[in-house]
């Protein structure tokens, strides 16, 4: 074998490289419970507390779909309208975040720095914000879900655009292409799939955020979660709980469907 082929030869990671990382680990482990005052013989103390409130949510109290079904539209629709309007607002905001579209440093890192303060704040937080500025209601949580889904989008989108191929840029640019047909002709087409594949997840995990948005009065199925569980009915909520899966099992398939067709 030659000298070349030798050095190419990948070696095994030590043993002690595997040892240093699970002690790392036990390590992280440790302290976070200690600082979290968590303890196995808390957890084992809760067990039977946590079966009994098992057992008062069985069985279900299915007729109390006919109460709820409105608001689990309305968690829908709310899941939509977030979607839609954040993916809108995340192509302007993507392009501007994309280092190989926008050449002045000084545009691009603001615009991810505004990416990242949207994404520090969480959805709940959003949506206790907008509660208290336009009042209680599926507004202010439709509003939530699209700043929440804009930080997604925009950020997965912008690192898609700076992975592109730079080819066909290169030849429109050489061609005296102007910037619009650049980013339309050369940019739009090689991360459009990408771009819906994450509009569709986006959607996905807005079914479930918006699912909570009520605890803080924003609409939607939420709102029984707070009514059920602060009244003790734990067969409602059960029941609420269960609605809620099939729906979102659905359209997590119906989802995956499409993304799969498109990537």
């Amino acid at each position: 074998m030659s000298e070349i082929a030798k050095n190419t030869i990948s070696k095994p990671p030590r043993k002690t490289k595997h040892i240093f990382t699970l002690a790392l680990v036990v390590v992280l482990a440790w302290g976070s419970a200690v600082q979290t005052e968590s303890s196995f013989k808390e957890l084992w103390a809760g067990l039977p507390n946590m079966w009994d409130l098992l057992v008062e949510m069985f069985p279900p109290d299915w007729g109390y779909f006919s109460n709820i079904k409105d608001a689990l539209l309305e968690t829908i629709r709310m899941a939509v309208l977030g979607t839609t309007f954040g993916a809108i607002l995340a192509i302007p905001i993507s392009l501007l975040s994309a280092g190989n579209i926008v050449k002045i440093p000084f545009l691009y890192q603001t615009a991810r720095f505004i990416l990242n303060l949207i994404r520090t704040i969480p959805d709940l937080l959003l949506a206790a914000i907008f509660v208290a500025i336009f009042g209680i209601g599926p507004f202010a949580g439709m509003l939530a879900l699209t700043f929440f889904s804009l930080g997604i989008i925009a950020k997965l989108t912008f690192e898609s655009i700076e992975s592109i191929d730079p080819g066909p840029l290169e030849a429109m640019t050489a061609s005296g292409a102007n910037k619009i047909q650049w980013i339309h002709f050369g940019v739009i087409p090689q991360v459009t799939p990408q771009f819906i594949s994450y509009v569709l997840y986006t959607f996905e995990v807005n079914i479930r955020a918006a699912a909570i948005l009520g605890y803080v009065g924003a609409g939607g199925i939420g709102q029984y979660y707070e009514k059920t569980l602060g009244f003790l009915q734990y067969d409602r909520t059960n029941a609420i709980i269960i609605y809620t899966l099939v729906v979102i099992l659905i359209i997590d398939y119906i989802s995956t469907k499409l993304r799969e067709k498109l990537v």
